[in-house]
């Protein structure tokens, strides 16, 4: 038998279609108690990249703050910050798409713009190496007719492109921790208050 935390309100049912009004709002306190700490989760996956180098200069956390650091300093504004924070989260997980993986953790707390780069940002920046992996180069050229492929080519340019210079003068992870949490927030903020009121 499963031991429940003592913490932890649960429903009576145990078929979804046997669910009463009563048990879906203890789930949906339970979900947004659970909501409230994405943040803490996300940090403490971002620290699985530590001392994973993949060949590269860098390990993977130091590209990933690095990232954020240059768009950071560059006067981007914090969503796209956070983006650039968290645009390789998804490499532990999702090796073979990572992108996909940092644009579904982000989707609700940024624009279209932002989500479309995270999820694509892959081809773009294999313009830098495709050729020598046998694959097309231009592979991003397919994207030529979206409104988001300037934004997307500019980030990997800029910021992705060249982080992962050992020398760089590169931002701390916990510098990045207000930010994260003014951004994933902002949508979850009204939805607390509501339960946390009940």
């Amino acid at each position: 038998m499963t031991d429940h935390s003592e913490s932890q309100e649960l429903s009576q049912f145990t078929r979804m279609d046997e669910g009463t009004a009563e048990d879906w709002e203890i789930i949906g306190r339970e979900y947004m108690k659970m909501a409230s700490g994405v943040v803490d989760r996300v940090i403490q996956h971002m620290k699985l990249l530590d001392g994973d180098f993949g060949g590269f200069q860098v390990d993977r956390l130091t590209h990933s703050l690095q990232t954020a650091t240059r768009a950071h300093r560059d006067g981007k504004d914090e969503e796209y910050v956070v983006c650039a924070l968290l645009h390789d989260i998804g490499d532990t997980l999702g090796t073979y798409h990572h992108g996909a993986v940092a644009a579904a953790i982000l989707k609700p707390f940024v624009s279209e713009a932002n989500r479309w780069m995270l999820e694509n940002h892959t081809d773009f920046q294999g313009y830098y190496y495709y050729e020598f992996v046998g694959l097309d180069k231009n592979r991003r050229d397919r994207f030529k007719d979206s409104p988001y492929y300037e934004h997307t080519k500019e980030f990997i340019d800029k910021y992705d492109m060249p982080a992962f210079d050992p020398n760089y003068p590169t931002m701390t992870l916990e510098e990045f921790v207000p930010m994260m949490r003014r951004v994933m927030r902002k949508q979850l903020k009204s939805k607390i208050a509501k339960y946390a009121a009940e």
